[in-house]
């Protein structure tokens, strides 16, 4: 009788677990939906009217950038002791999601300084170290970096030939880091280096650089097929001297705190996927309601109506993978895999609605009189970075047989 009456109540608990996550995937609460709300307006009204122009340019939303920190949005993780709206991760994915809708560039530039510079500071951080390079970045005046792969590296992160010694009271630092996003906005760099050759990845060190600084300087621009109003570019480091207190956590633990970053800014990736695929949706829709074919709208035609319903079911899928990562996250459980599969699902989802909706708009599509080409220039970068799509299937097969083995 004792055990039945455990096993009741173990499903009782299970029940009403699930009950509420599954509520949460089919209704937001509502302090999440007046955030993915206010963000939406902000989107519309400040970022997809000259998203456009931006891209065009080249040119860094700076004042975006600071109007979200005033609202919180560029921490939004971070508590708000230090100057962050304290809020989770679900909220964070729709800002991201929000935001990318208006405009990609800035859903990556607000993405990078959450997730993979805020975050490693935060989880890995002294007290001290999070006053001193987490509250100045929290408003919009300034952002970071993170400065991981290497021209000779890039899915490889445990090669790191980037190299630190200790002289003195100072880490030096030298080596070359590549497609670093935001550094050439960034006032502050997330760098990882290699501390001890003969431990491999187990002898990579994370440090916190502040930019500009002496011994550190920055590549060309590169100029990119999307996200192009957000800079990337090299990031070369030539004796760079920074003080022994800017390592950030344990010596050897850098291989550690860049996985679990990237397992988290995988939810920001799919989340500005999420963003551009819902753009390239938007856009395909309204344009086969005005646009007239053979006596009506093209919306009529079947063959318009299947695309946008794949589009739509590819995107709905991909945002509950997303949700689901996010609420794991939040909930301290093991979300790894969960992320890879958000990730995988987002990214190959905005790069076929994108391309649907060019379809879908015809010539019109491929011209810049309309956002929907942008949207697929924008789109086909979520499958590459923060982990190729290859290296999400590597992540999930394994979490999968590892599922299997026990």
């Amino acid at each position: 009788m004792a055990a039945l009456f455990k096993a009741r109540k173990a499903l009782a608990m299970a029940v009403s677990y699930g009950t509420r996550s599954l509520t949460q995937l089919a209704e937001l609460p509502e302090l999440h939906q007046m955030l993915r709300q206010t963000c939406r307006d902000y989107a519309e009204k400040e970022l997809a009217p000259v998203a456009g122009q931006l891209d065009k340019n080249h040119t860094f939303p700076a004042k975006q950038v600071r109007e979200l920190g005033a609202m919180g949005v560029m921490a939004v993780e971070v508590p708000e002791s230090l100057g962050g709206a304290g809020m989770n991760y679900l909220a964070y994915s729709l800002a991201v999601e929000e935001l990318s809708r208006g405009c990609a560039s800035t859903g990556v530039i607000v993405s990078v300084n959450n997730s993979l510079y805020l975050g490693p500071v935060l989880a890995f951080g002294t007290e001290e170290q999070k006053q001193q390079w987490i509250s100045p970045f929290t408003t919009g005046e300034k952002v970071g970096c993170f400065a991981l792969s290497e021209p000779g590296n890039g899915s490889d992160a445990g090669a790191a030939s980037t190299l630190a010694r200790q002289e003195g009271d100072e880490w030096v630092l030298n080596g070359t880091k590549a497609w670093i996003t935001n550094c050439w906005d960034a006032s502050a760099a997330v760098v990882f280096a290699t501390t001890d050759k003969s431990l491999k990845h187990k002898g990579i060190s994370a440090f916190l650089v502040p930019m500009p600084h002496p011994g550190l300087s920055l590549g060309k621009k590169e100029d990119k097929l999307g996200i192009r109003a957000s800079s990337t570019a090299n990031l070369i480091l030539e004796d760079c001297r920074i003080p022994l207190g800017n390592l950030l956590g344990q010596r050897g633990m850098g291989f550690k705190i860049g996985m679990q970053t990237l397992d988290s800014g995988r939810i920001g990736i799919a989340s500005q996927a999420l963003g551009i695929a819902q753009a390239a949706l938007d856009c395909a829709a309204d344009y086969a309601h005005k646009r007239t074919a053979f006596g009506a709208p093209i919306a009529r035609l079947q063959a318009i109506q299947f695309k946008l319903a794949d589009m739509a079911v590819a995107l709905e899928s991909a945002r509950l993978l997303t949700w689901k990562a996010a609420m794991l996250r939040d909930a301290k459980k093991p979300y790894s895999k969960a992320t890879a599969m958000a990730k995988l699902a987002a990214s190959e989802a905005a790069t076929f609605v994108s391309h649907q909706a060019i379809q879908v708009l015809g010539g019109m599509g491929y011209v810049t009189d309309m956002p929907a080409e942008r949207h697929y220039r924008d789109a086909r970068i979520t499958e590459i970075y923060e982990g190729t799509s290859e290296i999400q299937r590597l992540v999930i097969a394994n979490q999968v047989l590892k599922e299997y083995q026990q």
